[in-house]
């Protein structure tokens, strides 16, 4: 899949409380509530526990590990080759329009020279411009493969909580000091059940050829559905890139 250009933020500070049938979140708006056990309007399919354990998941692993997952972000990264292909074209114009004017700037007059100038400054602008709206682009599409996955993934990891006896389960998608835990032994960690029981519900074949480039970095954060309507919150707006150059392949 294009590499860098398909990155996305999944990694969300929250935990999923089964025992106390609460959420925490932090105050930050741009965070996703974290599905309840429970609400003002139960929902029958979801277990309640009263559990003691206190286990981990990493949410964005664990999305992008799915079948589903694999499947439609390797579908995305095709579908944005076509503008990666243009960004490169725009990108390498710039930057021949640039050692034109290093290599021959003081050999032109000065009208000359201005003109050269403007005209580096013009389509850098319009480079940038494109860049950007490429990553937004990029990472709003993204972050809808992200937030209907989640969706339909935060009801089974519920469940298996309470099945399981867990009265506590904590996202480890960003490693601390960003995320909640210092540390986590693998005994506690419950992301493959959850990736393969979500395989087994979704129907969805294994990828022909596994997909190893995980979507990580700055990027869009999914809203996680809540425990009383089911539906998802607004996608927080993505984070702007620090670079003016295209993203590579």
């Amino acid at each position: 899949m294009t590499r860098k250009l398909a990155r996305f933020l999944l990694a969300a500070m929250f935990i999923f409380s089964v025992a106390a049938l609460a959420q925490t979140a932090s105050a930050d708006p741009a965070l996703p509530a974290a599905p309840s056990a429970a609400g003002t309007t139960p929902d029958t399919t979801v277990a309640t526990a009263t559990g003691s354990k206190i286990g981990t998941i990493n949410i964005e692993q664990a999305i992008f590990a799915s079948n589903e997952g694999q499947r439609d972000f390797e579908a995305l990264s095709k579908k944005l080759e076509p503008k990666q292909t243009e960004l490169k074209s725009m990108n390498d114009e710039v930057e021949s329009l640039k050692k034109q004017l290093s290599n021959q700037g003081e050999k032109l007059n000065e009208d000359s020279r201005g003109t050269l100038v403007k005209q580096v400054e013009e389509k850098q602008k319009r480079l940038e411009r494109s860049v950007q709206d490429a990553r937004d682009d990029a990472q709003s599409q993204q972050n809808e493969i992200a937030q209907r996955i989640l969706q339909k993934m935060a009801p089974i990891i519920v469940k298996y909580a309470g099945d399981k006896g867990f009265g506590l389960i904590m996202d480890t998608s960003n490693p601390w000091p960003q995320g909640p835990v210092l540390w986590a032994g693998p005994s506690v960690d419950i992301t493959k059940a959850i990736v393969d029981t979500y395989n087994a519900q979704s129907g969805v074949p294994a990828p022909a050829r596994p997909v190893t480039t995980k979507p990580i970095g700055a990027g869009t954060r999914p809203a996680a559905p809540t425990g009383t309507t089911g539906k998802p919150t607004a996608p927080a707006s993505g984070a702007k890139p620090a670079t003016t150059n295209p993203p590579p392949k």
